[in-house]
């Protein structure tokens, strides 16, 4: 049994240090969207806060919060390895935080090679379809910025196994998307107006 977990242990810490890799190697591509402040200003990761740009400067206590994360969590294994600790499923524990990881890098940009967004990179043969949710009294994003009320959309892309989210504040950013997402994503979209 302790071995099982170690191996789940190597293998979600691995994941993650190799999608951390791939996001700090296309950090600094050339942007398809959103190319200029009005866009960056129309796209949410989190309701309250406004993307940053997709820059080592802007993104810096982003990417030193990950990286230290990611290496106490091998840090952690190497020492349970080498005082062969019996209690491996305690580890497990420590994969929680990398659940929110994901929030650290506060950026969405669509390149010509698929999704930057947080700390994750999805080349667009992993997106399956897209949606788009209006944020009204029943969504779970409401009342968390005005700017989101009634008048935003949650964009949900979906990937193989999971899907990934975004906050769209304007339907002209909506149609922008659309069009964008449209060239790259094979299935139709959906648009759910309630």
């Amino acid at each position: 049994m302790n071995a099982i977990i170690g191996i789940i242990y190597v293998l979600v810490t691995g994941y993650h240090i190799v999608n951390f890799a791939k996001v700090l190697g296309r950090m600094n591509e050339k942007t398809m969207f959103p190319i200029d402040d009005y866009e960056v200003s129309e796209i949410r990761i989190i309701p309250e806060k406004p993307l940053d740009p997709p820059t080592y400067k802007a993104q810096k206590w982003g990417i030193i919060v990950y990286a230290i994360i990611l290496v106490f969590l091998l840090v952690v294994f190497f020492i349970a390895a080498s005082f062969k600790l019996d209690q491996w499923s305690v580890l497990l524990i420590l994969l929680l935080p990398l659940i929110h990881s994901r929030n650290l890098m506060n950026m969405f940009v669509l390149s010509e090679d698929g999704i930057l967004t947080g700390g994750e990179f999805i080349p667009w043969k992993s997106l399956t379809s897209f949606e788009f949710k209006r944020i009204d009294i029943n969504h779970k994003y409401y009342g968390y910025s005005k700017d989101v009320n009634d008048t935003g959309y949650e964009l949900v892309i979906k990937k193989r196994f999971f899907s990934i989210s975004c906050i769209v504040l304007t339907d002209e950013m909506k149609e922008k998307l659309t069009r964008r997402l449209s060239e790259h994503i094979i299935r139709h979209p959906v648009d759910l107006q309630s």
